[in-house]
């Protein structure tokens, strides 16, 4: 695990993580690997916010996970800034190795490092693996999630 580095996410990287994103049966039906084209402006679009952070971890020159982080200040809970990990991915062949609890720790870390409060994610609730992940991580389930599709 030592040669692992976490990094911001470059252009390069994107058929890796889009690659990822797409590797399980949710992500089939939603994600488009063959047409990078909304990805790149996306993560223009996330590289230029200083609140929004896309990282992928590598191993040996390969991009074997990756995570969103998003930092956002509020007035709720006494003017707490919080922040959300979204997108989390590891590649089919690192699952289990540890590579995910690191890079959600690195999330951690990063939060506190920008005075974070709180940390908070969603996971589909057909997830149960990954919940797992998580409660054992110390996330708790508090809240029930809304969305509406625009």
């Amino acid at each position: 695990m030592g040669d692992l580095e976490i990094r911001a996410a470059v252009i390069d990287d994107l058929p890796a993580i889009v690659g990822m994103l797409a590797d399980d049966p949710l992500g089939a039906q939603r994600e488009s690997p063959d047409d990078l084209d909304p990805y790149r402006d996306a993560l223009e679009r996330i590289s230029t916010d200083p609140n929004q952070h896309q990282v992928v971890a590598v191993r040996e020159d390969r991009v074997v996970g990756t995570l969103q982080l998003t930092i956002i200040p509020g007035l709720s809970r006494r003017g707490a800034t919080r922040s959300i990990i979204e997108g989390v991915r590891i590649h089919a062949d690192e699952r289990g190795s540890g590579l995910g609890t690191q890079l959600i720790e690195w999330a951690i870390e990063e939060s506190r490092r920008q005075n974070c409060q709180l940390v908070q994610l969603t996971s589909d609730k057909t997830r149960a693996d990954a919940h797992r992940f998580y409660e054992r991580l110390g996330f708790q389930a508090s809240h029930t999630g809304f969305k509406l599709p625009l």
